[in-house]
């Protein structure tokens, strides 16, 4: 299963080259906001250069590329904000490690953002890049991710959002993908205990099964959740003009939440461990009682079969002292009889006393 599109250039590749992906799908939707303290303008573009005619404003710009960019597109882009190449080649790689990298007068970041449906995992890669009076947001999905983030800007009383430096907005992307993982969790967390329940009413092989996919959806949340956290540790101590001292103060808490999933996360996943043990200690008692029952059944039986064994021999014979009298008694039958009945009803007796039965 795949959780997330990969796609990596053949070895020998000259650094920076840029390779379209083999499964590269389109259109490309490009969304602009420019705002200034008092004001916020909106506008979809038909390409990534056409935000050219913003870049000499007096404004912070927003640059938000939906859909998978092809190398074309990145390279125009590139050009027109000076992007490093290295930075470009990294988005069209997907599946990078999340990460901070600092270049002249540029921040470049690529984070993990987890949507789950309720059956499949799966993980965007986000690469933003940040200067001095812009950001340029590039997510691989056809709708976009930050509306919610889009309406805060678009709300009358948000001098609070836009009276800030670029790098506010840069807090507010990484807040929300870092929250992202909360309801993906949630929905891990639910799954758990239903089947929690399950194991404990009736644990079935099927249900093992959903533990373990379970667990491998975790793991893979695991490996892109443990380097956003140092991402965004990094940007919580970043000595960087671009980051102010007031906006670190709010990526400690986008660094607060990421150590809260964290912890969620591995308490999920020992939860899995776990239940894993519950199932094999209950199919272990399962196949006990099994068992003990059938060596009940064979313990009953055992001194029937003896007594059976003998009386099945037969050895009659009048003239010599071994043979068999009871074979020649009127009761000898129904007396055998009440002799297994009572053996057996004495180990039955037996069995239930001591707690066996």
């Amino acid at each position: 299963m795949a959780y997330f599109s990969k796609h990596y250039h053949d070895p020998g590749t000259a650094p920076g080259t840029l390779v379209a992906a083999s499964d590269h799908k389109g259109p490309v939707t490009v969304h602009l906001m420019d705002y200034t303290d008092d004001h916020v303008e909106e506008v979809s573009l038909g390409r990534a250069v056409d935000c050219r005619d913003y870049l000499d404003r007096p404004s912070k710009t927003w640059v938000q590329i939906n859909g998978q960019a092809d190398p074309d597109t990145l390279r125009k882009l590139g050009d027109l904000f000076d992007l490093h190449d290295l930075a470009l080649e990294d988005v069209l790689n997907t599946g990078q490690r999340p990460k901070l990298e600092v270049y002249d007068d540029q921040l470049f970041i690529i984070a993990a953002m987890p949507f789950y449906d309720g059956t499949t995992l799966e993980i965007v890669q986000i690469s933003l890049f940040v200067g001095q009076d812009y950001l340029i947001c590039l997510c691989p999905l056809d709708e976009d991710p930050f509306e919610p983030v889009r309406k805060r800007m678009r709300m009358p009383n948000n001098r609070r959002f836009t009276s800030r430096g670029i790098d506010y907005l840069l807090y507010a992307l990484m807040d929300l993908i870092t929250d992202s993982a909360f309801p993906v969790l949630e929905e891990f967390g639910d799954q758990l205990e239903v089947m929690e329940a399950a194991l404990l009413e009736n644990p079935k092989q099927k249900t093992l099964a959903g533990i373990h996919g379970l667990k491998r959806e975790l793991l893979m949340l695991r490996r892109v959740l443990w380097p956003q956290r140092e991402l965004m540790t990094s940007l919580m101590r970043a000595e960087d003009p671009l980051i102010s001292a007031d906006t670190q103060i709010y990526f400690r808490d986008c660094h607060d939440h990421s150590v809260q999933i964290i912890e969620l996360l591995e308490s999920f996943r020992e939860m899995a461990t776990s239940m894993v043990d519950i199932y094999l200690s209950s199919i272990s008692q399962r196949t006990n009682e099994t068992m003990r029952v059938l060596t009940i059944i064979a313990t009953i039986f055992i001194p029937l079969t003896f007594v059976v064994g003998i009386y099945g021999m037969n050895f009659e014979n009048p003239d010599s002292p071994w043979s068999m009298p009871e074979l020649g008694w009127h009761y000898g039958y129904p007396l055998v009889w009440g002799v297994m009945i009572g053996i057996a009803g004495g180990l039955i007796w037996f069995f239930k006393r001591r707690g066996w039965m």
